[in-house]
């Protein structure tokens, strides 16, 4: 299905606001996203995980780096801390693929 700016239908989180921190983890290299909706970061950065999109796009996670928030490769993060081991599997909704 054509899911416009959707980059997946459907999403993992820890609670059901997706507020919850689920992991954290560690940049294994210097990532810059295409564009507004993605989180820019440099090796060695901590990141952490709000939630996992599943479905189409299972490449992508969200989540902050400092102030900033947005998707970025899962494989570009190396976890060290699980916060929560419960996920819920959630639609996703428009306001979670729109620059911040």
């Amino acid at each position: 299905p054509d899911l416009g700016r959707r980059f997946a239908e459907r999403k993992r989180c820890a609670d059901l606001e997706c507020s919850m921190l689920m992991c954290r983890g560690k940049a294994v290299q210097d990532f810059k996203g295409p564009d507004c909706r993605f989180v820019n970061f440099k090796k060695g950065e901590a990141v952490y995980v709000y939630y996992k999109l599943i479905g189409e796009s299972t490449e992508l996670w969200a989540g902050s780096v400092g102030s900033d928030f947005g998707y970025f490769p899962k494989d570009l993060l190396e976890i060290n801390h699980n916060y929560s081991n419960e996920e819920l599997e959630l639609p996703t909704d428009e306001t979670d693929f729109v620059c911040f």
